[in-house]
């Protein structure tokens, strides 16, 4: 049986490199990021790019789901209310799946030194501290497994997710 593995979290949570951490734990896997479907110029947010991107995600994941050669399905994104979850999970075939959704959290102390680091790097606009901020709260009441990632390294915050997965 494949797992789904959906891990979610606001802008600089981690949800990147914890995927990436996760996916040197797990055999036979395949990481996808749903930010590569929005990675166009000029970005734009309409019901319709909205709508493209969707399908996009959905179309990636339902061909790793049915492809024989990979057993665990790691998919990040921002997925700050459960309906954008809920939708996703809604058009994939995941009847031979089971689903474990993550959502990592994070303190505003916490998520500001994320995103610090990232603008300081380059990787991050200053803007995005008040968006990312605003959505914290957001992802309390969100039906998954949450991962406390204020003071852990993403290698830890993947070993945690890890811990949570079946052995077989």
């Amino acid at each position: 049986m494949k797992n789904l593995i959906l891990i979610n979290g606001t802008m600089g949570a981690g949800k990147t490199t914890v995927s990436r951490e996760l996916q040197k734990l797990l055999p036979d896997n395949v990481f996808l990021d749903g930010d590569w479907c929005w990675m166009m110029s000029p970005f734009t947010v309409t019901p319709e790019t909205k709508a493209m991107v969707q399908q996009n995600i959905t179309f990636l994941l339902n061909q790793f789901l049915a492809c024989s050669a990979y057993r665990n399905i790691i998919f990040c994104w921002v997925m700050q209310e459960q309906s954008i979850v809920d939708e996703v999970l809604s058009e994939l075939h995941t009847q031979d799946c089971r689903v474990y959704p993550f959502t990592l959290m994070c303190s505003k102390e916490g998520l500001l030194r994320h995103l610090e680091a990232d603008i300081r790097s380059g990787i991050r606009t200053p803007d995005v501290i008040a968006r990312s901020l605003a959505r914290l709260p957001g992802y309390e009441s969100q039906n998954s497994v949450k991962i406390d990632v204020s003071n852990t390294t993403p290698a830890q915050a993947a070993e945690k997710i890890r811990q949570q997965l079946p052995n077989d």
